[in-house]
């Protein structure tokens, strides 16, 4: 699985560095920020920032604080405004309620795409 998301990589001119000690992070607090970035017009900018930092020889953890901040900063973002976010009660609920809501349209793994609300693909998809 890892060889066809290096090979579809390529295709886009996009590195996977995958790498032994990886592990797959909890995301929670990105989904946060993610909708923090989206009020400016950038939560795809911040989603790539913190999909580079992962995949693109760095290996960082994004789950971790400091990588957030550095994000933030990377995409012209308050990362003060946007760590305050993350410990603001009402953020949390919001993701949880976004997540709930996608749950009960049977969206249980990742990646899934949905179009439209009206189709979905779910996982990684081969040819």
């Amino acid at each position: 699985m890892q060889q066809q998301m290096v090979d579809a990589g390529k295709e886009v001119d996009f590195t996977f560095d995958y790498f032994d000690e990886m592990l797959m992070a909890k995301t929670f607090e990105a989904h946060i920020l993610l909708e923090y970035a989206k009020e400016f017009n950038k939560q795809t900018e911040f989603q790539m920032s913190l999909t580079t930092a992962f995949f693109i020889s760095k290996r960082k953890d994004i789950s971790d604080l400091g990588v957030f901040a550095q994000a933030l900063k990377d995409v012209g973002l308050s990362e003060a405004e946007g760590m305050a976010r993350l410990k603001d009660g009402k953020a949390h609920e919001k993701i949880k309620e976004v997540g709930a809501y996608w749950k009960s349209l049977g969206v249980n793994s990742v990646p899934t795409i949905v179009f439209n609300r009206k189709s979905a693909v779910t996982g990684a998809q081969v040819d």
